[in-house]
């Protein structure tokens, strides 16, 4: 019998994810691109971007160092409000966040850029507050961007695996997703429930694959 508890979990974990990411991303995205000091710009995209070229696993690493229970974060939370972040099912959705995050941030801050500024020029002339004009100008016109880069984010934090190792484990019915099962039973020799797992993530893959195309065409027709 199939355990279905990984897909539940993976698709608990994906999906508060992207709902955290999708807001950061837009904001943090937009900060910078308003930012005037371009070494301060640099330095902050080299950050928010890093997590895309490290290794997971660094990345996880500096995450189990952060929010373990004798890092910072993680001593503070088990300390006064008596909760362990690591090897939680709340790990599986920081490895998550912050892995898929540089998709999210480079999408959105590409999609803002190629707006015209003319567009943001024109609704401060006639009066708009800098939050409509980033909502009714700004966001809507890179919506295509956006949407595209919010589904490579919650596929990226579906199939995230090194950096949901380090921090949460691969404890069964709860930290254990969709790829770290695959690695579970591969690891077990149970070679017929891997591929169950794998036929699973390659149909939500190629779901998403789906929709992003869609989207792209979708754009290319507006534009024509």
């Amino acid at each position: 019998m199939m355990d279905w508890s990984p897909i539940f979990i993976s698709m608990k974990t994906a999906s508060l994810s992207i709902f955290i990411t999708f807001f950061l991303g837009l904001i943090v995205a937009w900060g910078l691109i308003k930012l005037k000091n371009d070494t301060i710009k640099i330095v902050l995209d080299g950050i928010f971007t890093l997590p895309l070229v490290l290794p997971p696993t660094v990345v996880g690493f500096f995450l189990l160092y952060t929010f373990g229970v004798r890092g910072p974060i993680g001593h503070f939370f088990l300390e006064f409000f008596a909760v362990k972040i690591a090897f939680s099912w709340p790990a599986t959705v920081i490895a998550a966040v912050v892995m898929s995050f540089p998709l999210m941030y480079r999408s959105a801050r590409g999609a803002y850029e190629q707006v015209d500024s003319n567009l943001l020029d024109a609704g401060r002339t006639l009066g708009m507050s800098e939050w409509n004009i980033f909502w009714k100008i700004l966001f809507a016109n890179a919506l295509p961007g956006i949407i595209s880069g919010g589904i490579l984010a919650f596929a990226r934090g579906l199939g995230e695996f090194g950096a949901t190792a380090m921090l949460a484990g691969n404890i069964a019915g709860q930290t254990r997703t969709l790829p770290m099962a695959v690695y579970s039973e591969v690891a077990a020799g149970n070679m017929g429930e891997a591929f169950n797992y794998v036929i699973v993530i390659v149909i939500i893959s190629f779901i998403v694959i789906f929709i992003m195309d869609f989207v792209s065409i979708r754009k290319e027709k507006q534009w024509k």
